[in-house]
């Protein structure tokens, strides 16, 4: 727990990104403001998605939070100035945690959400490549209380997982849902004990850095590109794709490993 002084729980708060071997551990601090974004905290989010995306040694980003809430959305007093003046809320300049706008990521984050997980721990679940909850979880796409709409990809997202009607009961309204519509909706992947979230999302982090680097990403970027353009243009790179993958260092390692029944041990070349 950090102290009275400890600048990790100022007004203002922090997203801390520490390396951990291949992975990224983001977490956001602000506990006593329920985790609440400030300004600084939405540029911040975006530097550490943008150390995780151009760090070689880094293949996973895990983003958790300080404290038994993941969340309570952004403070609004502190962001309407911005909002008023249709400024984005992360710099254009560095990656997206919200995956909407160029320069989009290519590597992959798993998201570990708990307790209050209001507007943006839901939107960025919604953008995880794995979204791992709490069974005490409260979600909530608020934004409609407070006159005005989601932009995280709310709209977008959980109409496209979860079907209109779904969608609809819950951003028209503003309400809170719990964990099991949150599966339902598939807006999470699995849902474990408040106390355990946090270890099953790097876990899950650590099983995808073990794979081969180039491998994860190409197959991330082709499932996108089936989800958004369609399935004739993921298909249309198939061939391309493996020639390249195939032709790398990794490649021979894991059929080295395969054939010598080892763990492989890939480098991302």
């Amino acid at each position: 727990m950090a102290s009275m002084n400890d600048p990790i729980d100022s007004d203002e708060g922090t997203i801390l990104a520490t390396p951990d071997g291949h992975l990224l551990r983001m977490t956001v601090s602000r506990p006593r403001k329920l985790n609440g974004f400030t300004p600084k905290m939405m540029r911040e989010l975006g530097e550490a998605y943008t150390r995780l995306e151009h760090d070689p040694d880094l293949r996973v980003g895990v983003l958790v939070a300080d404290g038994p809430n993941f969340t309570a959305g952004l403070d609004l007093p502190k962001f309407a100035h911005i909002l008023q003046q249709g400024e984005p809320l992360v710099p254009e300049d560095l990656i997206d945690p919200f995956d909407l706008r160029p320069p989009r990521r290519t590597k992959p984050v798993v998201v570990g959400t708990r307790g209050i997980s209001f507007t943006l721990g839901v939107e960025l679940s919604l953008a995880a490549d794995v979204a791992i909850t709490a069974s005490d979880v409260r979600m909530s796409q608020i934004e409609v209380k407070r006159a005005i709409m989601a932009t995280g990809g709310a709209t977008i997202r959980m109409v496209e997982r979860a079907g209109w009607a779904s969608a609809m009961r819950w951003l028209l309204t503003g309400d809170e849902f719990d964990a099991t519509e949150a599966l339902r909706m598939n807006i999470v992947t699995q849902v474990v004990a408040p106390e355990a979230v946090e270890d099953v999302a790097c876990d899950i982090a650590r099983r995808i850095a073990c794979a081969a680097p180039e491998a994860v990403i190409a197959t991330r970027r082709n499932a996108l590109i089936a989800h958004e353009t369609g399935r004739d243009a993921a298909i249309a790179e198939f061939e391309e794709v493996n020639a390249r993958l195939s032709s790398m260092t990794d490649a021979a390692e894991g059929v080295a490993a395969f054939m010598e029944k080892r763990e492989p041990r890939f480098t991302g070349r």
